[in-house]
């Protein structure tokens, strides 16, 4: 376990970096093909399986609340980039599919924010550094997610 002061500087440091790095990517975000919470949600639907998910099931992973969540599906689904379903082994829960309209348009904005990702953060940091970015993000997640299942369970931590 690191000291406080480490922490807290760490998270700064990842805090403010990451602050700066969204407002350049949302100032060049193509939003004349969708917004960007918009592609959010297009995001975790083309990396689905069958490019569909459980509407409860997107909720845990965007960046946005239960009921924009909700409501921008609406919006989606009235453009024709999604369709929504009853769930076929849960009748309460919905169904979120993208279209085949959807997953071009994903592409079309993918394509140019990626290219935007690249020019912001691959070229301040060396493959190696990204590598290792990666890997220290995905340990930080991990640990939230671990952390944030034992409060679910009331379960005591092993360390």
């Amino acid at each position: 376990m690191g000291d406080r002061a480490a922490a807290v500087a760490a998270w700064e440091a990842l805090f403010r970096a990451q602050v700066q790095v969204m407002r350049g990517l949302a100032a060049e975000f193509p939003t004349e093909v969708m917004s960007f919470n918009e592609y959010d949600v297009l995001l975790y639907l083309s990396r689905a399986p069958n490019r569909s998910l459980r509407l409860k099931e997107l909720n845990r992973h965007v960046l946005i609340s239960q009921p924009s969540v909700s409501r921008l599906i609406d919006r989606l689904a009235g453009r024709g980039l999604v369709e929504k379903s009853d769930d076929p082994n849960d009748g309460r829960g919905t169904l979120v599919r993208l279209t085949p309209y959807g997953f071009e348009q994903f592409r079309r904005a993918a394509i140019l924010h990626m290219q935007s990702i690249t020019d912001r953060v691959g070229t301040a940091l060396e493959d190696d550094e990204l590598r290792e970015l990666t890997a220290l993000c995905d340990r930080l997640r991990e640990a939230q997610e671990e952390r944030a299942a034992r409060t679910r369970s009331n379960t005591p931590a092993v360390d």
